[in-house]
């Protein structure tokens, strides 16, 4: 029986493979393995999280672009009764 095997046709990946492989000593199958066990522990953690963690994700990005000292009262549309001006 054969060993199995994994055939990329990239030139990109070729050529990252062979420089990681001497700057590290370790053999392009050990590093393919480990880039991707790698990817696959990233795409597991990101499925813990909850789909509202991105909606909070905006509005921390959002809230960033805020200048300072900036409010949502809107006092100045509505008289001292509260009725609209």
């Amino acid at each position: 029986m054969s060993e199995p095997q994994l055939s990329i046709r990239s030139t990109k990946a070729r050529d990252l493979a062979h420089a990681l492989a001497r700057r590290t000593g370790q053999p392009i199958n050990r590093l393919v393995e480990l880039a991707l066990d790698r990817y696959d522990q990233e795409l597991r953690e990101d499925k813990i999280r909850y789909p509202m963690d991105a909606v909070w994700d905006l509005a921390a990005e959002d809230r960033r672009n805020i200048p300072a000292g900036t409010t949502s009262a809107h006092d100045d549309f509505y008289d001292e009764n509260g009725l609209p001006i």
